[in-house]
């Protein structure tokens, strides 16, 4: 069904613009006008972002811009389950959800998809052809829900495997906030040291006889601020962005990925932090999968791509091997040295007591809570440890003034 953009008035008078799906133009306007729209304006929505030919055409930035995200993913998500649970036709219900999206990217989207359904297609197969908004996870839950008759279902465990997910960059995002916004201010603090109260006690030192006779202390600052004031800070900065894009360039070839995924795992600190998250994610991920019905050898193969670390990849590649030999899931994770035994043995409980969806979903709920009480701990510890390190470079500017000034009556003598 093809896809509208309008402009026009509410009940109220007021402007509005959005999308509405139709057969036609006259088609949509008369549904608009059922909503208790009035149109100005509408058109058939092109697959591309622009509009019109030549120089007249009409480029729209806000197709480039706007991303649909994790949270609209899990509200549609959360919306559609409820639908489906209430035995509201899969058309009537993505119908539903076009109308209560707010970004225009995931309105064309469901619009497309409902498109798809309507004509026959399944759910999945509607939504694979959208992998920046439902991702090869999402696509294959969908996809086993409807195999097993249990959509409704599916739909809630996928909803709240989403909202996890946003809870939790929430609370990173939130604890990092503070930490952030001291670093700016630090480096906005420096910046107005170096470029106003620097060059003005620069000019009273010279006028007692030069920068020989000062501290050692107090010359590094004047280097430091000649550097960072002058087309010398162009030098670091260019080093910097080179360097920058070299380890990009590296990491994204086969042996780079590899070795800098083993330093995440082996990094001090964060190296538990990092496998912590990816464990927790494996053990969710495959619980889930396993509840909706999926084979074990599928929802391994699924599950390695998730995970985001190639080393851990690896070792669960090397289990879904093992699963099509006859043997077991835990000898290979056991075997790479990557997971820990807590993990390793939880699994082999669950393969001989065919309990294996709970011990994962036991797991995984253990590792969410270290995972947030390790974060909590570090973005606590980070905020007072930047306001150190911040301190102590101020500090070190300031004693770098401030030292001189002691022995400036020496240095009037000898002027």
């Amino acid at each position: 069904m093809p896809v509208f953009e309008y402009k026009g008035l509410d009940a109220g008078g007021k402007a509005v613009a959005g999308i509405v799906d139709a057969d036609n133009p006259k088609g949509a306007r008369k549904r608009l006008r059922g909503q208790g729209v009035f149109p100005t304006e509408i058109h058939a929505q092109a697959k591309g972002a622009t509009r019109g030919s030549g120089l007249n055409q009409e480029i729209d930035l806000s197709k480039y811009l706007e991303r649909v995200t994790t949270r609209d993913v899990a509200i549609a998500t959360r919306q559609l389950a409820v639908l489906v649970g209430a035995s509201v036709p899969m058309a009537e219900a993505l119908t539903a959800l076009i109308d209560q999206a707010e970004k225009n990217k995931l309105k064309v989207a469901l619009s497309e998809i409902k498109e798809k359904v309507s004509q026959g297609s399944t759910l999945a197969d509607a939504m694979k052809a959208h992998p920046a908004i439902f991702d090869d996870l999402y696509v294959q839950m969908i996809r086993a829900g409807e195999q097993a008759g249990a959509l409704d279902v599916v739909l809630k465990r996928l909803s709240v495997f989403a909202e996890g997910s946003v809870e939790l960059q929430g609370k990173v995002f939130g604890a990092m906030a503070y930490p952030v916004l001291m670093v700016f201010v630090g480096i906005g603090m420096l910046f107005g040291i170096f470029w106003s109260v620097v060059p003005q006690m620069r000019s009273v030192f010279a006028s007692f006889g030069g920068e020989d006779q000062l501290p050692l202390i107090t010359k590094a600052v004047f280097f430091f601020g000649d550097v960072l004031t002058s087309w010398w800070a162009v030098v670091p900065l260019v080093l910097g962005v080179g360097l920058i894009v070299a380890f990009f360039a590296w990491k994204r070839s086969e042996k780079g990925a590899l070795r800098w995924d083993l330093i995440k795992l082996r990094a001090p600190i964060f190296g538990a932090l990092n496998r912590r998250i990816a464990v927790s994610r494996f053990c969710r991920t495959l619980s889930t999968l396993l509840s909706s019905g999926v084979p074990i050898v599928a929802a391994l193969n699924i599950t390695k791509d998730v995970v985001g670390n190639l080393v851990l990849s690896e070792a669960i590649e090397k289990a879904a091997v093992n699963i099509t030999k006859g043997q077991s899931i835990a000898g290979p994770l056991k075997a790479s040295g990557h997971f820990p035994p807590l993990v390793t043995h939880m699994i082999a409980i669950g393969e001989r007591t065919n309990e294996m969806e709970a011990m994962l979903t036991n797991v995984a709920d253990a590792y969410d809570s270290e995972v947030e009480a390790a974060i909590a701990a570090m973005t606590t510890m980070l905020g007072p440890a930047m306001i150190m390190v911040l301190g102590a470079i101020i500090g070190t500017v300031a004693i770098g003034l401030l030292l001189p000034m002691a022995n400036i009556s020496s240095m009037m003598n000898n002027f």
